[in-house]
């Protein structure tokens, strides 16, 4: 497995650029990266109290592709959007929109995209992506990444920032952390992970190592 030193992810291989051009690029694979996120956001199973999307998916491929800044950039703007207004969230505007949406039991999980997308973003620059466990490993990072806040806010809620308002969602309990914030999600993730493990080693072969 890789150690931790910087190489090309594939968005450097597979758009390669120079001087100015390199800012066009971060600019349309930022803008692309959001459009996929709002996209796959509202392709999802009504499910309570956290909707299954393809949004897992495309933060791991982001992540991978773009690697850790780029990634966290872009995962950043669309976060920023959402809290905004703008209905790029799984249940909004049907369940609210802005802060008050984020605020709400998929709060946690959200956050946690932002982490994931850096944390594999660094992983796929120090190489993880170019085998099938290394990527296997990478992706179980990232699946961390998103469930342990997303069960730690579903459990606690907004007592965990010390609020108690009228209102406020105040979680499930963490004797239901398993019930709430895994056992719907995590099989299901798990499988639409497998398309990003075995499809970068794959490009990778493809590219062919020997022009990095």
């Amino acid at each position: 497995m890789a150690t931790l030193s910087a190489r090309p992810v594939l968005s450097d291989v597979l758009w390669e650029t120079s001087g100015s051009g390199v800012w066009l690029k971060r600019v349309v694979l930022l803008v692309a990266g959001v459009a996929a996120l709002w996209i796959s956001a509202k392709v999802q199973i009504a499910t309570l109290p956290v909707p299954v999307t393809l949004q897992m998916l495309v933060i791991m491929v982001i992540g991978a592709a773009y690697g850790p800044y780029l990634a966290a950039a872009t995962v950043g703007s669309y976060i920023t959007l959402g809290l905004q207004g703008l209905p790029v969230f799984a249940g909004t505007p049907e369940k609210g929109i802005g802060l008050a949406y984020a605020l709400g039991p998929t709060g946690g999980y959200i956050l946690g995209f932002f982490i994931a997308a850096y944390a594999v973003g660094l992983l796929a620059r120090a190489g993880w992506d170019r085998s099938i466990l290394s990527m296997a490993a990478a992706m179980a990072v990232g699946i961390l990444c998103v469930y342990i806040p997303g069960v730690i806010w579903l459990s606690a809620g907004f007592g965990l920032l010390g609020g108690g308002s009228e209102g406020a969602f105040m979680g499930y309990g963490w004797e239901n952390w398993y019930a709430y914030g895994v056992k719907t999600f995590i099989w299901i993730d798990a499988l639409k992970l497998v398309v990003a493990v075995l499809a970068f080693p794959a490009i990778w072969k493809l590219v062919g190592d020997a022009r990095v």
